[in-house]
């Protein structure tokens, strides 16, 4: 059900390695919980975001929820596409629907954040 590429936060958030820059969403469960989703900020390009941080926000018709960096670094790009179409989050979360890339000094920080099975037990528990 979760990407094996990736690697979660138990704030929901994905994150892919591509090289020095990891590319961050929110996962399938998190769209599926907040619902259709209207719209979302995202944080301007040169950005500093620390990993653990809110670095932005989605907002569906349920509710605001903030967006957890899962990596410090400095971003990159955001997903312009999101402005006119924030549905592309619940429609396709991991790949046209992603949020921002980050610059990381190390990709191995990655590490230290839970495979596709353990955010998949994690998601079971909530």
């Amino acid at each position: 059900m979760y990407p094996e590429d990736l690697k979660y936060t138990r704030e929901h958030e994905w994150a892919r390695a591509e090289g020095t820059t990891v590319r961050v969403g929110i996962t399938a469960y998190a769209q599926e919980a907040l619902g259709d989703i209207v719209f979302v900020s995202l944080p301007e390009v040169g950005a500093p975001v620390a990993a653990g941080e809110p670095c932005g926000e989605v907002e569906s018709t349920k509710s605001v929820s903030d967006i957890y960096a899962p990596v410090s670094g400095t971003v990159a790009a955001r997903n312009e596409a999101l402005v006119a179409a924030p549905e592309l989050v619940n429609s396709d979360p991991y790949g046209e629907g992603w949020l921002v890339e980050v610059t990381v000094a190390e990709p191995s920080v990655l590490d230290e954040l839970l495979d596709a099975a353990q955010y998949g037990e994690y998601a079971k528990e909530q």
